[in-house]
């Protein structure tokens, strides 16, 4: 059973634009269906918020599945089907923040072509915006969506939102720590920090214009450091404390206080299979208590955390590219 789509003014002067993009026939306008995401077809959607209204959202988009996920407080609110980059032109793999957004953005690398709801990840071009979905890779290197679904997903992000591209998608799992990453302070401690942050909204509930950065804490067990990136930009630097094994690739978004289990809820992100050592990273990492007391001055639900035995500053890092992993 699908549900029948009725389109603005707004949404029909949208699509117009867009069709210039089309170099093959595809769904461009795309569908919200009721179906397994399995069997979704190039165009197609689900779009479901209500099943968690409120927290940080965060995005996982699959190379071998052709699909976006969009997840908040780890519960999965949407799936797409999308294009990514072709041949030659491979959509990177990494973890990003959402840059910069912009409703009616057009390209300045290829001829001034539109690109509807814009989440860019990289200075250099690599975005999520509406396009073609022919129904296999034929991007430059963004992640084409579906116009209707675009425009959802743009209304939910906000600067700072992690996006995950990786050649397969994984679930979020709870990951509940008793104390605070890095640091082992205790519950009521983590209430003083963000009573710090009480002048401060939630990241899901920022505006377009709001200023305030979004946190992000890198480990690297490469450089024996953990970075503080505020949005994309570095802002401090500490040793990084472990028992010396592999990390893995793994990404936390903290919700916040658990009251139930006195300790810290995160979701659990990563590029492999996230088993029992990736939630164990939250209890392996730390650092120096001079470094700790830094990081509590940054501290906010929606926070991210990442876990990476790759160097601090991979190749495809460039200026104030804000990839993580590739």
């Amino acid at each position: 059973m699908t549900e029948r789509t009725f389109l603005s003014r707004r949404d029909m002067l949208r699509f117009a634009a867009v069709s210039s993009l089309t170099l093959a026939a595809g769904p461009l306008l795309g569908q919200h269906v009721y179906k397994d995401i399995n069997e979704l077809k190039p165009g197609e959607f689900t779009w479901h918020p209500e099943r968690q209204p409120f927290g940080p959202v965060s995005v996982i988009a699959s190379l071998n599945e052709q699909r976006v996920h969009v997840y908040r407080n780890g519960v999965r609110i949407a799936v797409s089907t999308c294009s990514t980059g072709r041949p030659g032109h491979e959509t990177p793999t990494g973890v990003f923040v959402i840059l910069q957004k912009d409703r009616d953005h057009r390209s300045s690398t290829y001829g001034d072509a539109p690109m509807p709801n814009m989440n860019r990840l990289t200075w250099d071009g690599i975005a999520l915006h509406a396009g073609n979905l022919p129904g296999y890779p034929a991007s430059h290197g963004c992640v084409r969506l579906p116009l209707k679904f675009s425009a959802l997903l743009f209304e939910v992000t906000h600067l700072g939102t992690p996006v995950i591209i990786a050649d397969s998608h994984h679930s979020p799992l709870d990951a509940v720590h008793p104390g605070m990453i890095l640091s082992g302070y205790a519950e009521t401690e983590f209430e003083e920090v963000l009573g710090t942050l009480s002048e401060k909204k939630h990241p899901s509930d920022w505006n377009l214009d709001d200023s305030y950065p979004i946190t992000s804490l890198i480990a690297s067990s490469h450089d024996k450091k953990i970075l503080i990136i505020e949005n994309d930009l570095q802002v401090a630097e500490g040793p990084l404390i472990w028992d010396g094994q592999q990390l893995g690739a793994n990404v936390y978004v903290l919700r916040g206080a658990s009251e139930s289990a006195k300790g810290m809820h995160w979701d659990a992100l990563t590029f492999d299979d996230v088993g029992q050592d990736g939630m164990q990273n939250l209890s392996r990492v730390k650092t120096d208590p001079e470094f700790s007391e830094i990081i509590k001055q940054h501290v906010h639900p929606g926070m991210i955390f990442v876990c990476t035995d790759l160097p601090l500053h991979p190749d495809s890092r460039t200026g104030r590219d804000f990839v993580i992993l590739s």
